[in-house]
């Protein structure tokens, strides 16, 4: 960048007027050039300096009007300035960390910002035709909330902090009460207890075992109990009757009134790996089930794009178009830098992790549209970036939709109505659709299906996640784009280095993809219910 582009990006910033496209290219240089830093200072103090000054010497008859006037007005030009200040500030202190400056400390307390936190006890890592009680939400990978909790059918499998092992088979109600302790009221559990969780500890209404390791199970109703030790030994503390120890092979009833001695028998109980075979042959089944359920999509002519990854296409780094029914499909998929990934049915090699620098799946896709419905389902790591990209065309002219996840959990969607526009008017190029922020750190490592519908017929943008609607919003009038144009673009980042400019701004997603859709045509939100029903694990 020369001095001169330097200096035009940077009086754009300060007076409010910089484009985004400008506004990125600003900031990836600022965030490698140290004397564009010191250009972008001089500058703005500059600008400080002499709007005090303006404010100081105006005439007498100025009235306060006109002053307030000028005043507005100057803050709103330094929003945008204050965006890259705070921009360049992130990068000073990424680059004193670096040198190592031994002048300057940052002390945690200084650091504006807020650690992120979660609740809870255990993830549910296994599930089998699981059916819980007031928890639709709750699935594999998830965080099991506080609280009693119903499974009202099926096997699941959960792992606690401390490292203990649950298989529980519905229907059971139980409460996890911390790492270290569970509170069963009915149903069959088995628990695997590792060395560090030894004193691992689950009540009864008829009484509290105590582990003294490896694994044991129970079978509770009432203020019934059934022990069972399967290997190791425990501690068996009944409720009005004497402390037992019990040892692997030995199992014990108790009611409150009396003890009775039983056999123990490993095989009442599901182990967990007898769950994993569960699951697995229920998810090769769903997964045979997507498959022919896709074959039948890809020939629906509203199709005009369908990426689905084979562990060919991620070696061949080529992934073909399966929508042939279209009248303009999309190119195949060009992969670049993204690597092999296991897909959301755990097949290896079958997704693409866009996590290094410059990961992106690049297409074409010809026509003109009024209408779009994007689908992608993805797993996502962190949101790291500003923007973290699902759909991008490579610039962002007329007519050039943009889909991506803010840092803050949102959403965003736009088509870019206008090339002109006037700031001082109010005037913008386009209208942001945001969503309610719906991604948090409890969904990292999870697949989710994300899916927007842009209608230009009833006028409206839909949001959704996992088939359920996140937000819809009215296009406003002037904002109403008919004409949707794509051209050159790309999955999971944005947009080209261009000659003897290689520096670009990093939007890439920080996570994998292995499955994205487009249609020309606003699906309805029974066929998005359908599609995340079908090809969900």
């Amino acid at each position: 960048m020369t001095s001169q582009e330097l200096r035009k990006l940077i009086d754009a910033a300060l007076e409010g007027e910089i484009s985004e496209a400008d506004f990125l290219r600003l900031e990836a240089e600022l965030s490698i050039d140290a004397h564009a830093r010191s250009e972008y200072y001089e500058r703005a103090l500059l600008t400080t300096l002499l709007e005090n000054e303006a404010a100081e010497n105006l005439p007498g008859n100025i009235t306060l009007e006109r002053r307030r006037s000028g005043l507005t007005r100057s803050r709103r030009n330094w929003r945008m300035a204050f965006l890259v200040m705070a921009s360049v500030c992130a990068v000073l202190i990424v680059v004193m960390m670096r040198e190592g400056l031994d002048s300057v400390r940052i002390e945690p307390a200084s650091v504006a910002a807020v650690e992120q936190v979660s609740s809870g006890y255990a993830i549910l890592s296994g599930e089998s035709e699981a059916v819980w009680e007031n928890q639709a939400s709750l699935r594999q990978g998830g965080m099991l909330p506080p609280g009693e909790l119903h499974l009202k059918s099926g096997v699941v499998q959960l792992e606690l902090f401390s490292g203990v092992t649950l298989v529980v088979e519905g229907e059971a109600k139980f409460s996890i009460l911390s790492p270290m302790e569970v509170s069963v009221s009915s149903g069959k559990v088995r628990a695997q207890v590792p060395e560090p969780a030894q004193g691992f500890r689950m009540l009864t209404g008829a009484g509290e075992v105590v582990d003294l390791g490896t694994e044991f199970a129970v079978d509770v109703s009432d203020n019934t109990a059934e022990v069972y030790v399967l290997d190791g030994e425990i501690e068996w503390l009944p409720k009005g009757l004497p402390t037992q120890r019990l040892k692997q092979g030995e199992a014990t009833r108790s009611d409150g009134q009396k003890q009775t001695p039983l056999a123990s028998n490993s095989q009442t109980f599901i182990d967990a790996s007898s769950l994993q075979q569960r699951i697995k042959e229920r998810q090769n089944s769903r997964r045979e089930q997507w498959e022919q359920a896709s074959e039948k999509l890809s020939q629906d002519d509203r199709m005009i794009t369908h990426y689905q990854l084979e562990s060919s296409d991620v070696l061949a780094r080529r992934i073909p178009n399966l929508a042939t029914q279209s009248l303009k499909p999309a190119s195949e998929g060009a992969v670049v830098a993204a690597g092999a990934a296991a897909n959301r049915w755990g097949e290896p090699s079958r997704a693409l992790d866009f996590s290094p620098a410059g990961s992106r799946v690049r297409t074409q896709i010809p026509g003109e549209y009024q209408n779009l419905s994007l689908i992608c389902w993805v797993k996502i790591n962190s949101l790291d970036r500003w923007y973290n990209s699902l759909f991008l065309t490579d610039g962002h002219e007329q007519g050039e939709p943009h889909w991506q996840i803010m840092d803050d959990g949102r959403l965003f969607f736009s088509v870019k109505k206008r090339d002109q526009f006037d700031r001082s008017k109010g005037e913008k190029d386009k209208h942001v659709f945001y969503s309610p922020p719906f991604w948090d750190p409890s969904l990292s490592g999870r697949w989710i299906m994300i899916a927007t519908v842009y209608d230009s017929e009833q006028r409206e943008v839909v949001h959704y996640l996992n088939g359920q609607i996140l937000s819809r919003e009215a296009v406003p009038e002037e904002y109403l784009v008919k004409n949707i144009r794509i051209g050159d673009a790309s999955l999971c980042n944005w947009g080209l280095p261009e000659r003897d400019q290689p520096r670009f701004s990093i939007r890439n997603l920080n996570g994998c993809l292995d499955e994205f859709m487009m249609f020309s045509a606003p699906l309805s939100e029974v066929e998005i219910q359908e599609i995340y029903e079908i090809s969900h694990p």
